[in-house]
């Protein structure tokens, strides 16, 4: 990833500052700590670049909206409290904003490269938990390309930053019932889907070898 840190102006922090909670140090941004701030820049540019990544497609556009992501976080610092949103899902939502003001006023259509973040990382539950060689992986890759973006950016959420339904429902601004309920709907389509070319495939080779016998 392209280096925020001179942007963004974070700093060495004190070993000590790696121990604290995010919610000990939001406190300390408040107080004017900027080491502290600088210590949850650390712990999330990373995993927002990706996520803004994942919803342009654009690493320049990528980088700067992450910059502005941490730049409006720390100026609303103020404003953030923890009442149920942990600190990191305030950061996603900031970036959600952004992103969706980002393609309005530009009237892009969102480009979503999931090959970079789901192959290699995505896991389904049992029984679909297995090794996927090559060309497995590439037909879940394509049977994920044909969801909804509501289910992509779902996915890329849970198996790639390894979020809470709690926390993914507060970007995606759903109950975490309604989230839970998303995500098993989306791994029965995905699994639908799969079955279904499967089935396609074997039929074609079925009557390819009765042509050539």
């Amino acid at each position: 990833m392209i280096n925020l840190r001179k942007r963004i102006g974070a700093r060495n922090k004190r070993p000590s500052y790696k121990r604290l909670e995010d919610t000990e140090l939001v406190d300390l941004t408040k107080t004017g700590d900027k080491d502290a701030f600088g210590e949850l820049y650390e712990r999330y540019v990373e995993k927002i670049y990706n996520y803004i990544y994942y919803r342009t497609g654009n690493s320049h556009d990528a980088e700067d909206l992450t910059a502005r992501v941490f730049f409006r976080a720390m100026g609303h610092i103020d404003t953030y409290t923890d009442r149920g949103v942990p600190f990191q899902a305030w950061l996603y939502r900031i970036a959600h904003n952004l992103v969706a003001n980002w393609h309005r006023d530009r009237n892009r259509r969102k480009i979503i490269p999931l090959d970079d973040y789901i192959a290699g990382t995505l896991e389904l539950d049992a029984p679909e938990h297995e090794a996927l060689d090559k060309e497995e992986r590439e037909a879940l890759l394509a049977a994920v390309r044909k969801l909804p973006e509501d289910r992509q950016l779902l996915l890329n959420l849970k198996f790639v930053d390894h979020m809470s339904n709690a926390d993914i429902g507060v970007i995606m601004d759903r109950t975490e019932g309604a989230v839970k309920s998303l995500y098993h709907r989306t791994l029965l389509a995905l699994r639908e889907t799969l079955e279904s070319e499967q089935n396609g495939e074997n039929r074609h080779h079925s009557e390819r070898g009765q042509e050539l016998s």
